[in-house]
């Protein structure tokens, strides 16, 4: 089964908390000092928020699998409608370890299609970015070959058609 995922970027993470703790009838399931995630059942879905953007509002829409097999359909959905796609493989951000890709809506919404491995303890591990932000979204807008960033992700591999990894700070 699927779950949806909206990530928004807020400029207040305790006042958010406590309106979406409100609107939500449910205190988050994980928080930390510049994040904040409900993993809700009714609407199922993976809500997250975090002061690591640039400006308040929707940084990426997703989908986060139950397991490795769905994860791997819609990569092969992704692949065979010839959708931009950008393979991350195993990576940390938000503070978990996933398998993910991304996909880009024909408005240049990015869409993060993920498995959740496990919890860590920092935001992303072996990155420069980790204090001062992030860096996950893939740059919607750019159609030049990605390059690696120095924050949350791996240097992609091979080489992504029509999308490239977001320098500013942005995560899922």
């Amino acid at each position: 089964m699927k779950r949806f995922h909206v990530h928004l970027h807020v400029e207040d993470l305790g006042k958010s908390i406590g309106f979406y703790s409100k609107l939500f009838a449910a205190e988050p399931t994980r928080v930390e000092g510049d994040y904040a995630k409900w993993m809700l059942e009714d609407p199922r879905i993976n809500f997250a928020i975090s002061t690591r953007g640039s400006r308040p509002g929707i940084d990426h829409l997703g989908l986060q699998t139950d397991d490795p097999a769905e994860l791997a359909e819609m990569k092969a959905r992704a692949e065979s409608a010839d959708m931009a796609l950008l393979d991350e493989g195993e990576t940390t951000c938000c503070y978990a370890r996933s398998e993910k890709h991304w996909v880009t809506d024909p408005q240049g919404i990015a869409w993060e299609h993920f498995h959740t491995l496990g919890n860590i303890p920092v935001f992303g591990e072996g990155s420069k970015g980790d204090a001062a932000g992030a860096c996950c979204t893939p740059d919607t807008t750019a159609l030049a070959t990605a390059e690696s960033s120095a924050c949350c992700t791996p240097a992609p591999r091979g080489k992504p058609v029509g999308i490239a990894v977001k320098p500013s700070n942005t995560c899922c």
